[in-house]
């Protein structure tokens, strides 16, 4: 017994309609074959109404009418069959979409009925009452909602003028319309070339029509128009690549390749400086940071100047830094006159380092930012590796912290030291957060060190404010009390916090509390009497 390959005809083209998964793909197919007749211009009109649908284009024609209804066979010459691959199912997306279709071209003309024709049955092309130049289709009860808003958007990169109901389509991104180049595979359009606001948003076009598209206004995206002897769209509705994984590997090698071209020429016209400031970002989105290890002038973008107290924050937000206005010179960098030291974020491990480069005017650079045999990495300290000291000076008492949200170790000195390697600062003004202990100089008072501490982001991402006003507070006051000079004050303000008075134990009570000179800083309390208040016995007096 031998088997073989058969067609049901009849099942075939019933079912074929639910191949294409999109209505719009009538339009697609129809400019698709004006295209390739050679149009020119193509008018296209539809009355939403009367759901009538007529493209008309100024092409070569139909010498052979029954190339319509050929499906799978292409009718196109040699040379359009080899440089597009047409698949010769154009025309039969009418045959699902509309009740009539009425074709003129020259002096001929045929009226299909469709319901008939996908059952094989014949039409008689007869000859026009009109002359048309190239072929008109008129197609009935087609249903295209919205079409008028789509338009725009179907044409957008397509090679021939289009006038839809009157109107001529910008199609902006048609190659005539861009500053293309050519390459490999086929002619491409950067943007930001000019300018150096590039992206990698892409949208790219087979033939005319998009089959990948990356979200973005369309007038920051690259455009590439695909050579079609070398890509080939999917059946049946020719919005994707075949293959559309490595071909999209493909087209951002290529557009790679594109921007090292163009890179290389803006960079024989530009002074380095210039050429450094428009195409930095450039070389770092496409891979050509290697341009600028030959170049003396660096990207101010990667430098930046400490500019408040280093703390702890969350949601991209560094207040305490800001970028440098200029980027140094090589001399200046080479000569030791600026110091470039990279940092991490700050957190509670690194926040004495932030203390001291902030202290000896340090500029934070940003070595990631270039390659590794770059000239400038020869001069970058990296002291986020480095290990630090952090010592009290004439240190006075420290105790613990009992926050709302943290519990550091509180130390009050008078001044604090910080070393790393051969750097050493004394810092007498500011709070410095290391390893969990916060550090107290003389000339801190604003509680402000907690925020080394700590950035108050909980587990779910929500900053505490509450928490962290509560801790700020608490550390104020802890500040204030130890550094009193007045015991009677100091004891006062440590018990109004305990609020004595809501205990009915205590009320009318007299105490001798004595504090231990020891290093266990306990006490001891002794009750004295009972004290009567004045209003009291003043009435028992009288009675």
């Amino acid at each position: 017994m031998q088997i073989q390959v058969r067609i049901n005809e009849e099942g075939a083209l019933r079912n074929q309609r639910y191949a294409f998964s999109n209505r719009f793909t009538l339009l697609t197919e129809l400019l698709q074959n004006a295209r390739r007749a050679g149009a020119t211009n193509i008018e296209i009109t539809y009355d939403a109404t009367t759901q009538i649908l007529v493209v008309q284009d100024d092409g070569c024609g139909l010498d052979d009418f029954q190339k319509l209804l050929s499906f799978h066979e292409s009718g196109w010459n040699l040379a359009t069959s080899a440089e597009e691959h047409p698949f010769g199912v154009g025309f039969s997306k009418c045959l699902y979409a509309a009740s009539r279709c009425i074709v003129t071209s020259g002096r001929q003309q045929v009226d299909i009925d469709t319901a008939a024709a996908l059952v094989k049955a014949s039409f008689e092309v007869e000859s026009s009452p009109e002359t048309v130049a190239g072929t008109r289709i008129e197609l009935r009860s087609v249903d295209l909602p919205d079409l008028g808003n789509r338009m725009e958007t179907l044409c957008l990169g397509f090679p021939v003028p289009v006038v839809f109901n009157g109107k001529p389509l910008a199609r902006p991104l048609a190659a005539e319309n861009l500053a293309t180049m050519s390459s490999p595979m086929g002619s491409v359009y950067l943007v930001g070339v000019p300018d150096g606001r590039h992206s990698h948003a892409t949208m790219v076009f087979l033939q005319g029509l998009c089959v990948k598209r990356s979200a973005g206004p369309i007038d920051r995206v690259n455009v590439v128009h695909l050579d079609s002897r070398q890509f080939m769209a999917r059946l049946p509705d020719r919005d994707k690549l075949i293959d559309e994984d490595v071909q999209s590997k493909r087209i951002e090698a290529e557009l790679k390749v594109c921007w090292r071209r163009m890179l290389g020429i803006a960079k024989t016209q530009l002074t380095a400086e210039r050429f450094v400031e428009v195409y930095y970002p450039v070389m770092r989105a496409w891979g050509h940071l290697d341009l600028l290890n030959d170049i003396d002038a660096l990207p101010t973008v990667l430098f930046e100047n400490i500019v408040g107290y280093p703390i702890q924050e969350g949601n991209d937000s560094r207040d305490y830094v800001r970028q440098a206005t200029k980027a140094p010179s090589r001399g200046a960098i080479e000569s030791g006159a600026v110091k470039l030291v990279s940092l991490d974020w700050v957190n509670d491990d690194n926040a004495a380092r932030w203390m001291l480069a902030q202290a000896r005017g340090y500029l934070i650079f940003d070595w990631t930012g270039l390659q590794a045999n770059h000239w400038v990495q020869g001069h970058v300290r990296l002291l986020e590796e480095e290990p630090t000291h952090v010592e009290a000076i004439s240190e006075q008492v420290r105790v613990q912290l009992e926050g709302r949200w943290i519990w550091p170790t509180v130390i009050l000195c008078e001044a604090v030291l910080v070393r790393a390697g051969n750097d050493v600062v004394e810092i007498t003004d500011l709070g410095v957060c290391h390893k969990d202990v916060l550090y107290i100089p003389a000339g801190e008072t604003s509680g402000e060190p907690v925020r080394q501490a700590s950035s108050f982001i909980d587990e779910y991402d929500q900053f505490l404010e509450s928490d962290l006003h509560a801790d700020r507070e608490a550390l104020v006051e802890l500040i204030r009390r130890l550094r009193s000079v007045d015991p009677v004050q100091t004891l006062d303000s440590l018990l109004r916090e305990l609020g004595l008075g809501k205990y009915p134990l205590l009320r009318g009570k007299a105490f001798q509390v004595t504090v231990d000179a020891g290093s266990t800083l306990g006490h001891s309390v002794a009750l004295i009497e009972e004290v009567v208040p004045a209003s009291m016995g003043d009435h028992h007096a009288g009675s």
